[in-house]
């Protein structure tokens, strides 16, 4: 029997607590079926909120509010948006009660937070998944707000998104990729970006080649791995995990997926996509290539893998909803949503 049916065989018996703990079994709130949050069109109303780090300069929100404006939404901002705790956006019963609120405020379309930073893994025990769950709205972000995106779907079946928050560059390419998964108009194909789009960014390399299928999970490694032993990570079972990082060094690299390995999530996962990993450098001339930490993590694998992909810490981002069923073909580049992310 090989590594992975072993797993699967003691996940059943006496392995079965521990794995849950971890994150790895399914959620029965998943279980029992996945939401989709009505779509956002141009008009509509974005709250916008602070569950990480605090903005460096005050002056910051204002530009941010004009910038999502001008993009054709309305804006609503937390009652503790620009709260300041320490390098945080208030305290943690602040930022809660204020992503709490969105949800629960009738007039909000959709949530985003100014920026991430650090500190939405504190509030995870003080979210209210029901409320949530019984008011189902766009959630989008990255970064650290990958503790959110994963969190929520976790528990409620949510779609949540990995894209951009209010401090994002928005760029032409960020809002055109935003907009065409948000609006719910068409299924979307994600193409490998031309040599023009990707200026100077990671370029699409293969690690194995072939095509797989399943939910899109993951967001930022740093994030996720913070995440493991806690019971707000989804079923990984089957499913394409995404990854992207920024400012980490090679082996850092390396020590986070070597950690998702032990846990066993990559023994589960049927696809591999790695976005961009921005500012990470070889910390010594005997470093490892981050193409060889794919080659002796995931190649073994033996499933479809590519990295790449156009998310994470770039001015061109594409916006990837978190649980929805998709395609990916590993030599092409290229990611395929089943269906369309958001309702009428």
């Amino acid at each position: 029997m090989d590594r992975k049916g072993f797993l699967r065989l003691v996940g059943i018996s006496s392995l079965a607590p521990v794995l849950s703990s971890a994150g790895i079994m399914a959620h029965s709130s998943v279980k029992q079926g996945i939401i989709k949050p009505k779509r956002l069109g141009k008009g509509d109303t974005i709250g916008l909120i602070s569950p990480s780090s605090r903005l460096p300069e005050k002056k910051l929100y204002n530009k941010i509010v004009k910038q999502i404006k001008k993009l054709g939404y309305r804006v609503k901002e937390g009652m503790n948006a620009r709260n300041q705790y320490g390098y945080l956006g208030g305290t943690d019963d602040e930022r809660v009660a204020d992503l709490n609120a969105m949800f629960a405020d009738d007039s909000i379309d959709a949530v985003m937070p100014f920026r991430g930073g650090w500190g939405a893994n504190r509030i995870l025990d003080s979210i209210d998944y029901e409320l949530i769950r019984k008011n189902p709205k766009i959630l989008v972000g990255f970064s650290d707000i990958t503790s959110l995106l994963l969190a929520i779907y976790s528990k409620t079946g949510l779609i949540t998104f990995h894209g951009p928050v209010g401090k994002s560059e928005w760029t032409d390419y960020t809002k055109e990729h935003f907009e065409k998964i948000v609006s719910g108009q068409r299924v979307v194909r994600i193409e490998k970006p031309d040599n023009e789009v990707c200026n100077g960014c990671d370029k699409h390399t293969v690690i194995t080649p072939g095509r797989a299928s399943g939910r899109i999970l993951g967001g930022n490694l740093t994030v996720l791995t913070a995440m493991a032993g806690s019971d707000y990570l989804p079923d990984w079972e089957g499913n394409i995990l995404f990854l992207e990082d920024v400012g980490e060094d090679i082996y850092r690299i390396d020590r986070m997926i070597t950690q998702l390995k032990l846990n066993g999530i990559l023994d589960q996962i049927s696809g591999f996509i790695f976005g961009q990993c921005t500012n990470c450098e070889q910390s010594n001339s005997y470093s490892l290539t981050l193409q060889q930490v794919f080659d002796d993590h995931i190649k073994p694998l033996g499933i479809p893998a590519f990295s790449g992909a156009m998310f994470g810490h770039t001015s061109k981002m594409i916006t990837l909803p978190v649980g929805l069923r998709s395609r990916m073909d590993a030599e092409s580049g290229t990611i395929r949503f089943n269906e369309i992310a958001t309702i009428p």
